[in-house]
């Protein structure tokens, strides 16, 4: 699903000011909770970023991983 910067800025008004029903345009959403609500801003901002590295305009983040290791005695 593709999301907008103004669907983002919508659900984080609401988040910023403790309110649980969003409207996008003609449809109203209505969460059942704050953490469904951040859960959603997560949804929207992995979409945005996605869409982002698809149409070029940023890279992706580079992945690290670390392997830390003890010698036995």
């Amino acid at each position: 699903m593709s999301y907008t910067p103004e669907q983002l800025a919508a659900l984080e008004r609401a988040l910023a000011t403790g309110e649980q029903r969003v409207t996008f345009g003609d449809r109203t959403v209505e969460y059942r909770s704050i953490d469904d609500l951040i859960a959603a801003i997560g949804v929207v901002r992995r979409g945005l970023e996605e869409q982002a590295i698809a149409a070029g305009t940023v890279k992706r983040r580079p992945r690290r991983v670390v392997v830390n290791t003890d010698k036995a005695t």
